[in-house]
């Protein structure tokens, strides 16, 4: 069975039964000049929703165009550095 389309239809029912339980809530919105009587509240909260996620749009663009530091492609490995006497336990004191 295909998971990702269950949980779709799961999730499309939840916002369903969610907007049909809420349609006769309604509230009133004011931008300061202007005010928006009877709005459903679904309605308020999926816009805000899309809002917030509007907002963060720049910052995940900007982490994706960021430059990704490039790895030296060299045929040698680094070596490792031989432990002396005195790191010979591990530690950066050799007690360990």
């Amino acid at each position: 069975m295909p998971w990702r389309l269950f949980g779709l239809i799961v999730v499309v029912g939840i916002l369903l039964a969610f907007i049909g339980f809420n349609l006769d809530n309604t509230c009133d919105i004011s931008f300061g000049f202007v005010s928006v009587a009877g709005v459903p509240v679904f309605l308020t909260i999926f816009v805000s929703f899309m809002l917030g996620m509007l907002c963060t749009l720049p910052f995940i663009l900007f982490k994706a165009l960021q430059k990704k530091p490039k790895q030296e492609k060299s045929g040698k490995s680094p070596k490792k550095e031989e432990s002396s006497g005195a790191n010979a336990g591990g530690g950066p004191y050799g007690i360990d």
